[in-house]
């Protein structure tokens, strides 16, 4: 079970990025995405159709406390993740990390939007740096489930899909279930 904890959502802000880390999520890997901030239901909605119409089982919602939620996770085997540029190289802890999944297959991804309180430092099991210069959020959690998953993640087949693209060299290529 990897879940994403997207902290600090703004809706007037930060609905496209929100949106595209569910996404990056989804396509990536993790099973559910937790978000934090102003309450966006249309963020919901989209990434709902996005799985009705390509498959999966991903989910994405609003929590109240997110203090709360990750010390509950904590105390269920979950290892929290902090990805932000001010932490240990990718590099250099994720065989570490890749062991701790092996071993209890609980994962949890916080992503900030906004400065991110000094206590996600303290709680995470690992502050874990994509490069150590300002950089996307969305980037730095592809990377990451990328470099988890080594590579694994974009070959995944989608069960209960509705659409699905054929890779093709040129062109579109999408099969539509008749069912």
């Amino acid at each position: 079970m990897i879940i994403v904890l997207r902290y600090g959502h703004r809706r007037d802000r930060d609905k496209r990025v929100t949106t595209h880390c569910a996404l990056v999520s989804r396509a990536f890997g993790a099973d559910e995405m937790a978000i934090y901030g102003e309450e966006d239901d249309q963020i919901i909605k989209s990434i709902k159709k996005v799985v009705e119409k390509w498959g999966g089982n991903f989910k994405c919602y609003f929590i109240k406390d997110w203090k709360k939620f990750l010390k509950g996770k904590k105390k269920e085997g979950f290892k929290l993740v902090h990805l932000t540029m001010y932490g240990i190289n990718i590099d250099d802890i994720i065989e570490k990390i890749k062991e701790d999944y092996r071993k209890n297959r609980k994962l949890i991804i916080i992503v900030g939007s906004e400065k991110v309180p000094k206590e996600f430092y303290e709680i995470a099991d690992y502050n874990v740096a994509i490069g150590n210069q300002p950089h996307s959020e969305i980037a730095a959690l592809a990377i990451f489930l990328d470099r988890l998953f080594e590579g694994k993640e974009l070959k995944k087949e989608f069960e209960n899909w509705k659409l699905k693209i054929i890779p093709c060299e040129r062109g579109k290529n999408v099969k539509k279930r008749e069912d």
